[in-house]
């Protein structure tokens, strides 16, 4: 039962901190016994590492959309570039619920425990 820092992000995520103090449990220099407990939390203002990708993500296909409305407004001679950033959004939508679904394993992990 080693104590760590916990750094919880804005977004509701954590990670864990620097190592802070060894428990009666382990006795060797530089170990630590396996079991972490937190000694204190340092909020951080920014989002974790899942979120901005997620948000990156979410503006690049908010882009696509754009000059999807763009190009449709012109008429039919954009046909190629909408299909092809029709499969561009469609390929951003898969990796935004991937990212989605990762955090939201991270999160119910923390609840859990």
């Amino acid at each position: 039962m080693c104590f760590f820092d916990q750094r919880r992000f804005a977004c509701g995520d954590w990670k864990w901190g620097h190592f802070r103090q060894h428990c009666a449990k382990e006795y060797r220099t530089g170990e630590t016994c396996g079991m972490r407990l937190i000694m204190q939390t340092v909020s951080v203002a920014q989002k974790c590492k899942l979120c901005e990708k997620i948000d990156t993500k979410m503006r690049r296909r908010a882009a696509e959309l754009e000059r999807i409305k763009r190009w449709q407004q012109e008429g039919a001679k954009f046909r190629a570039s909408i299909d092809r950033s029709l499969d561009v959004i469609r390929g951003l939508d898969s990796e935004i619920y991937e990212l989605s679904c990762e955090r939201n394993r991270r999160l119910q992990g923390l609840s859990t425990t």
